[in-house]
């Protein structure tokens, strides 16, 4: 795996992931579950994240330091499930900007399409973080990134559920730059472009419509 991925070993994602993956799950365990295992990504994509001091504060019994970020953030899902991820990261990260981008994949092409993109003309954010909870093929990932990376990002990061390993490596080496953060990674993608055993068509099974 290259070095800017890191594939979590936390026993918690791993059995959540497990949980996920299985076909009997309702809409609603889907997204609860999609939910807990954004929450225990999000810990290991912000433990690099600079602090500021921000003046004396006082606690009931005595005075201290506060603390502030000293870096300013954007989230990134992408339409539609990277909303999935979106209320992890903003309960944590919650003065960041919030930025979608839409983009489907054409079933016939895999390729990836883009259909909404309402990045302000200027880039005002230390950082950037794409929420996908898939990576199957990369070509979303990789427009993701090259979207943000033209508007300005100084630095990217990709948060995702479960990938697929020549998809990930694919993007990763194309993107040196860029640090990925997935709780799974499964060796085969079939021919339709789904990652196996994967976790579905993640939109379909947040939305209900399969």
């Amino acid at each position: 795996m290259s070095s800017n991925v890191f594939v979590s070993k936390h026993p918690l994602v791993q059995l959540k992931v497990a949980e996920l993956r299985a076909a009997s799950n309702t809409p609603r365990q889907v997204r609860e579950l999609t939910d807990a295992i954004g929450r225990l990504l999000m810990y290991e994509v912000t433990q690099d994240l600079p602090l500021t001091t921000s003046g004396e504060k006082r606690s009931p019994v005595g005075t201290f330091e506060g603390r502030s970020l000293a870096t300013r953030q954007a989230l990134v899902p992408i339409l539609r499930s990277g909303l999935s991820l979106l209320s992890a990261a903003s309960d944590l990260l919650h003065d960041a900007e919030i930025r979608h981008l839409g983009l489907f994949r054409e079933e016939a092409t895999l390729m990836p399409v883009e259909y909404y993109n309402k990045l302000p003309r200027e880039c005002a954010v230390d950082e950037c973080l794409i929420l996908d909870p898939m990576i199957a093929t990369g070509g979303t990932a990789v427009a993701a990134i090259e979207m943000l990376k033209l508007w300005g990002a100084p630095k990217i990061k990709f948060v995702s559920i479960c990938a697929s390993r020549n998809g990930i490596e694919m993007v990763a080496k194309k993107f040196p730059d860029v640090t990925f953060y997935v709780a799974v990674v499964d060796d085969t993608l079939d021919k339709n472009g789904f990652v196996v055993p994967g976790i579905g068509d993640c939109g379909d099974r947040l939305n209900n419509t399969a």
